[in-house]
């Protein structure tokens, strides 16, 4: 109906056209307006049809399990894996950083590879795709933080395999990942947390951590004083 419409529009203004009746001015130009506006509106219907179709198609593949929803570029850890203390979390991002040689955000194979072989557990090509692949979400074919710390969290719940060379790497290293209360966990470390809610232990880190950061100040306070002192006497 929209293209028939537009179609009797254009003819009209190729008949004013050819007129060239000047008493038709004012008509003619509200006819160029209008055809002008029905041909931006038929573009813009398009572009949304478009853009709607790819969504529709994207969230088809979803479903289907041909592709994955796209996750926020950044993530809060300590929201997302409350089952892991602030310390376990900064430990696996340390433990994250020393491996990330390539300091890009992501722990690829080779650098895999090379974090096996320091634990003392070399893997094959094969087996090293396959750990991989294990939590792999976005299928780039590396570890994202988030991925790496997936591997504390499957291991801890006890979702991993016995001979899974992501098992391997949880247990040698040296990261405490126990867990108290998680269904699956199978006794995969033996449980050694308070028994804290998570919000309490999360806010008891955090004082400890300020207070820390304040006895260290206060240190550095009295011996800068000491300092002074000690330089004081040498300089009367």
């Amino acid at each position: 109906m929209a293209s028939e419409e537009l179609a009797r529009k254009l003819q009209r203004r190729l008949q004013l056209e050819e007129s060239g009746a000047a008493g038709e001015g004012a008509d003619k130009g509200e006819v160029v307006a209008e055809v002008t506006a029905e041909a931006e509106r038929g573009s813009l219907t398009a572009r949304a049809g478009a853009e709607l179709s790819a969504k529709l198609c994207r969230r088809q593949d979803i479903n289907e399990g041909a592709a994955q929803p796209r996750r926020a570029a950044v993530f809060n850890p300590y929201t997302e894996f409350r089952e892991f203390s602030r310390r376990q979390i900064k430990d696996m991002e340390h433990m994250f950083r020393l491996y990330d040689s390539g300091r890009d955000g992501y722990i690829d194979l080779m650098e895999l590879k090379l974090m096996m072989e320091k634990l003392g557990a070399p893997q094959t090509h094969l087996g090293l795709k396959n750990m991989i692949r294990e939590v792999d979400e976005d299928f780039d074919g590396k570890l994202s933080f988030r991925e790496f710390l997936l591997i504390f969290h499957k291991a801890a719940a006890g979702e991993l395999e016995e001979d899974s060379g992501l098992l391997t790497l949880a247990k040698l290293s040296e990261i405490d990942v126990s867990l108290e209360g998680v269904k699956g966990a199978k006794n995969f470390f033996e449980a050694k947390v308070q028994a804290l809610s998570s919000a309490s232990k999360f806010e008891a880190e955090i004082k400890a951590e300020q207070d820390e950061r304040k006895r260290e100040e206060e240190e550095r306070k009295h011996r800068r004083a000491a300092f002074r002192e000690l330089k004081s006497a040498f300089t009367q």
